[in-house]
């Protein structure tokens, strides 16, 4: 049995602001049947501590980054934990990363090298009885991990680092460093610098193992200018040490034939029982009963992923005959925009800001199409959920996106392997027309139902992606493939 840390800012269920949590709390359910033990490092947030149902505490840390902290070991929601209760860091209101002002918490830097330095602190077998043979850590939040491992002392331990979206860097200024208690060979052989500054996420990439990112083209594309957001150069030099691992989803979950949250279950050989989804829906976001497709929103409303694009998109699509629901928060001026349009066609488009879990799930239930425009997307994992549900995906060619479903032409439709609608370039003109595309398959019904089936019965879950890390962790070790099967 191999012993894996994952250290993580956010975990499904106990605390998410995007798809970071949902992958950290699936993988160690999926990993314990590839012989992988995985228990996951969380900051003590108030949720977290809330929801611990056992716990001891295992290192007791006074005088660590700035206040006294306890290491604790407990479960929670069936997740094996190591928890870093550090009340001076992480007990505080707000987001993880923000206050109530919206603003980043001004010590975060402090804040995730704390629970970086805590990874640290395991992997040395601190706690008694326990170290583990793989750290994994997941963006620039663990980011020092790697750096930690390499330079403070020798412990033997391997580590993995996975990028879920290269965007979010985790770069501060040189003057933080006296604060990491970071050995300063780190600083002299340049480990953590990034022009001038320290970067996390760059520590990470370059002091790590091996690297991940959540799907193979974006590992290709974050090797380019165009995506790699500055540290294409570093991961094309280390592009030997990269993999692109796709992102499964907790198909218990999300399962149609079983959620609660759905008027009425169903599943790919009784599809017509979306219909009463669908009701439920329109009634929710005040929208007609149109013949024409339902399309739908889940999603932060940002730059990246193509809102303002989608806002372009609106009046063609609802001169078409479509409508369009809305669920999600982020730019202010986006967020105006898709008001303005529900103002401006009353029973066509309907915008509820924020996110709903329950509803989240009742838009994949009854909407005929998941709209995911981004202008990149590391994995996404709306689209997968569109699929499990029959909620066919529509989206860019980007990242996850493209390694995930496949297009309608004419030859996959005929094929019957067709699962969505895929456009390209990122651009408005290009969404418009797959817009139009798609609502052009709607008017088949029989094709339509073809599409939604084939989606439904693909491979969502996270079987083949855990055995992906359970290989890769396995090579690092330096074991034999089929020795995962055995404790």
């Amino acid at each position: 049995m191999i012993e894996v840390v994952s250290v993580t800012s956010e975990l499904y269920p106990l605390v998410k602001t995007g798809g970071l949590a949902d992958v950290a709390g699936a993988l160690p359910g999926a990993l314990a049947s590839e012989g992988v033990r995985m228990r996951t490092l969380v900051p003590g947030y108030p949720a977290v501590t809330a929801a611990l149902e056992t716990a001891e505490i295992v290192l007791d840390m006074p005088d660590y980054f700035g206040g006294t902290a306890r290491l604790l070991s407990g479960e929670a929601k069936g997740l094996s934990l190591f928890v870093l209760d550090a009340p001076h860091l992480f007990l505080r209101p707000g987001s993880p990363y923000l206050g109530t002002d919206g603003r980043d918490w001004p010590d975060n830097a402090r804040r995730f090298a704390a629970l970086s330095y805590a990874a640290y602190e395991l992997a040395r077998g601190a706690v008694a009885g326990y170290r583990p043979a793989i750290v994994h850590g997941h963006d620039w939040q663990a980011g020092l991990v790697p750096a930690y491992i390499a330079y403070n002392a020798p412990t033997g331990v391997k580590t993995v680092h996975t990028v879920h979206n290269i965007a979010f860097q985790g770069q501060f200024g040189w003057d933080i460093f006296h604060d990491l208690r970071m050995d300063f060979r780190a600083a002299s052989d340049g480990a953590i610098e990034y022009f001038g500054g320290i970067g996390y996420l760059k520590s990470a990439l370059q002091n790590a193992d091996a690297i991940t990112t959540v799907s193979p083209t974006y590992a290709r594309e974050i090797m380019t200018p165009e995506y790699g957001m500055g540290l294409e150069g570093l991961l094309r030099s280390r592009s030997g040490d990269l993999h692109g691992i796709i992102n499964g989803i907790d198909i218990d979950a999300w399962n149609p034939a079983t959620d609660p949250a759905l008027r009425q279950v169903y599943d790919a050989t009784a599809i017509e029982g979306r219909a009463a989804n669908a009701a439920a829906l329109r009634e929710r976001f005040r929208l007609d009963h149109t013949p024409g497709p339902l399309f739908a929103v889940v999603s932060r409303l940002t730059w990246q992923k193509g809102m303002d694009m989608l806002l372009e998109a609106v009046d063609g699509l609802v001169m078409q005959g479509a409508t369009l629901c809305v669920l999600g928060s982020g730019d202010p001026v986006l967020e105006a925009g898709f008001a303005d349009a529900a103002l401006r066609y009353p029973g066509r488009v309907g915008f509820v800001r924020g996110y709903d879990e329950q509803l989240s799930h009742l838009i994949q239930g009854g909407a005929d199409v998941m709209l995911v425009p981004s202008r990149f997307e590391p994995c996404g994992l709306t689209q997968l959920y569109g699929l499990r549900y029959g909620c066919v995906p529509l989206v860019a060619r980007v990242g996850g996106l493209a390694d995930t479903v496949i297009d309608a032409n004419l030859a996959a439709v005929e094929a019957g392997v067709a699962t969505g609608i895929v456009f390209s370039p990122a651009t408005a003109e290009a969404l418009s027309d797959a817009i139009t595309r798609t609502i052009g398959l709607h008017r088949d019904q029989k094709i339509w139902q073809k599409i939604q089936r084939r989606g439904m019965v693909s491979d969502v879950s996270w079987a083949t992606s855990a055995r992906h890390y359970a290989d890769l962790y396995r090579r690092l070790l330096g074991l034999e493939a089929h020795e995962h099967t055995q404790d």
